[in-house]
């Protein structure tokens, strides 16, 4: 009695057969003296014709009553127009409630017994009453046996279908849990369990892509850390053996000390950005974003390696997002374009989405541009153009991975006179400095 399926098949046996077996036994008691009365009541008529004549002696009027008792298998009785009891066989016959004016009686006088009385010409009274006897029930039990058989038959596919379907599921978690990433749960049908199984394997995608970037941004970052580690060790051995070194040569040494912990400081900010990308909710902290004040911060904080276009007159629609997570954005952005264009500013343009509640935001530079068949695979971790120089290549890919958390998307694109345009389309609330 373990098993689900047993239970659940059992459940639904019984559920069945209470729900059966109610309904034979209401039809049996309300419906069963309707159904005999027709063949009661012509019966009842034509064994009046066979009765002898008010006339005739008791006995012979007892004698036709015995025949007819016999051949019937019911009780017969014939009662006075006084309602004294003339004659009776087949066993005692009640004389039912009658009126004076009735010809005609038929119903039920005693539990499971349907009577008919009939109105001789000569004012007497024929009652017959037939009893229910053991084959009604037997019938019913048969009957009942019958349909309980085909029940089980039937209903046990259909509860070890459902098991099935969950014992399956119950493998795939259990593969899961032991580490194969690669489990998945077949979908079959279009139910809850099928709609558990769906979601399963989305959860255990979701999960063997975090694992596997995880694993790969584990596996990068540790290879692109070893040459600033490296050139730190060879500064701190030329420091420490206390070398004579020229105070340019020591200026160099210095400055490229302060490049090595910068590149490490930003690759660690890097890592940092991209695990807490990964890991939580990406509604957990949303609240309403200004997107034209936050762009000219973030120009501003560019010293003049940017500038921030002159917006359209179209009011520009605020954001629901992480404010800290959009400052990142921009400044991947920014930093990505100065690499590519260094001497020449890099362009900053906001201005409303053409369809619908969103923003817009561009930023462009006068670099080699990409080509069209590697603008995609730009956005890839790890993923560093020519003029790139330090870091994981992880810039474009957070930006695209903050993008879709805000329910956006980033694309590169080809910028009239050379150039590249990133352009990034975030979903809008109401405009800025509108009140909405």
């Amino acid at each position: 009695m373990n098993r689900l399926s047993l239970r659940i098949y059992l459940a639904f046996v019984l559920a069945l057969l209470l729900f059966f077996a109610m309904s034979s036994v209401l039809f049996w008691a309300f419906d069963d003296r309707d159904r005999h009365r027709g063949p009661m009541e012509g019966a009842s008529r034509m064994a009046a014709l066979l009765l002898p004549a008010a006339e005739a002696p008791p006995a012979e009027l007892q004698a036709a009553l015995e025949r007819l008792a016999g051949a019937a298998e019911a009780g017969f009785a014939v009662f006075g127009a006084d309602g004294q009891r003339l004659a009776e066989a087949g066993g005692f016959v009640p004389l039912p409630d009658l009126d004076e004016d009735d010809d005609h009686w038929v119903g039920g006088m005693r539990r499971g017994a349907g009577a008919v009385a009939i109105r001789l010409p000569d004012r007497r009274w024929l009652v017959v009453e037939v009893q229910r006897g053991p084959r009604d029930v037997s019938h019913l039990l048969a009957l009942l046996g019958l349909f309980a058989l085909a029940l089980g038959i039937g209903a046990y596919p259909v509860a070890r279908g459902i098991t099935r379907r969950l014992e399956r599921l119950s493998e795939s978690v259990e593969a899961l849990g032991a580490g194969d990433l690669g489990a998945r749960a077949p979908v079959e049908g279009r139910d809850e369990v099928a709609h558990l199984a769906t979601r399963f394997n989305e959860t255990a995608e979701r999960i063997e892509a975090l694992v596997g970037s995880q694993q790969t941004l584990l596996a990068s970052a540790s290879h692109e850390r070893r040459s600033p580690l490296a050139r730190l060790r060879i500064a701190a051995e030329i420091l420490s053996e206390g070398a004579e070194l020229s105070p340019e040569r020591l200026a160099e040494l210095r400055a490229q000390l302060a490049r090595d912990v910068a590149e490490l400081d930003a690759g660690v900010e890097e890592l940092l950005i991209v695990s807490r990308l990964d890991l939580v909710d990406a509604t957990a902290s949303h609240a309403t974003v200004d997107m034209v004040a936050l762009a000219a911060e973030e120009v501003a904080r560019a010293d003049g390696a940017a500038e921030l276009q002159a917006c359209d007159e179209t009011p520009i629609p605020q954001v629901l997002g992480d404010a800290r997570s959009l400052r990142h954005l921009l400044r991947n952005l920014i930093a990505n374009a100065g690499r590519h264009a260094p001497g020449t500013p890099v362009e900053v343009q906001l201005r409303a989405a053409p369809e619908g509640p969103g923003v817009v935001l561009e930023v462009a530079d006068r670099g080699p541009g990409i080509p069209p068949e590697d603008r995609e695979r730009f956005f890839e971790a790890f993923t560093k153009g020519p003029a790139a120089q330090g870091g994981l290549g992880l810039g474009l890919a957070i930006v695209r991975q903050i993008a879709r958390h805000h329910g956006g998307e980033v694309r590169a694109l080809a910028r009239e006179g050379g150039g590249t345009v990133l352009c990034v389309e975030l979903p809008g609330m109401g405009c800025a400095g509108s009140g909405s």
